[in-house]
């Protein structure tokens, strides 16, 4: 099974996904792993090739790329990133968006990466208004539409071990035939 774990900055998916990879006994490839290593093949820093990534589309596209050719290819695997579930495409059998208000995820990047609240938020506000308008142009991609997703769950609402319980739990009981009184079903969109 193929599962994705979406959501912004913040939400938590990260620590989720890799216990979810881990619960499961699945094989976890991070968005963020692999724009590590597209740094790495081209000899750049994380920061250097940020930097150039917001100049040149070829880089979202070729990490975007890369996680359409894993959903492809393997099985038994969590796949985690902002438009994992939109890479994934129809060989993700669930879909997993995790969010929580913008002030919670700004309290824990700030936490993260040692800076104020305040820049935290500024800064995800901005990079979030920045990615909306690259996923539109690059993909038609409305990030604020979540419809794709089998589940959406308000992370502030759970701590880290309880989100991931709930993961687990769905992923354990899905169905992918849909048959009644599975849970969830697939397309339809569950929010706790």
């Amino acid at each position: 099974m193929l599962l994705t774990v979406s959501g912004p900055p913040g939400s938590g998916k990260s620590t989720a996904a890799a216990g979810l990879s881990e619960a499961l006994d699945y094989e976890h490839v991070s968005g963020g792993d692999v724009f590590r290593e597209l740094a790495a093949e081209r000899g750049l820093s994380l920061s250097e090739f940020n930097t150039l990534a917001e100049e040149d589309d070829a880089i979202d596209r070729d990490l975007d790329r890369r996680l359409r050719e894993l959903a492809a290819e393997r099985e038994d695997l969590v796949l985690e990133s902002r438009l994992a579930g939109w890479m994934a495409a129809e060989h993700a059998d669930l879909r997993l968006w995790l969010n929580a208000p913008v002030e919670v995820r700004a309290e824990r990047i700030a936490e993260r990466e040692d800076k104020s609240v305040k820049q935290a938020k500024s800064e995800t506000l901005t990079r979030a208004e920045s990615e909306a308008r690259r996923y539109e142009e690059y993909y038609g991609i409305d990030i604020s539409d979540l419809s794709i997703y089998d589940l959406a769950v308000n992370t502030a609402r759970w701590g880290p071990a309880e989100t991931t319980d709930l993961l687990v739990t769905a992923a354990e009981r899905y169905d992918p035939t849909g048959d009644e009184g599975a849970f969830p079903v697939a397309g339809v969109r569950y929010e706790f």
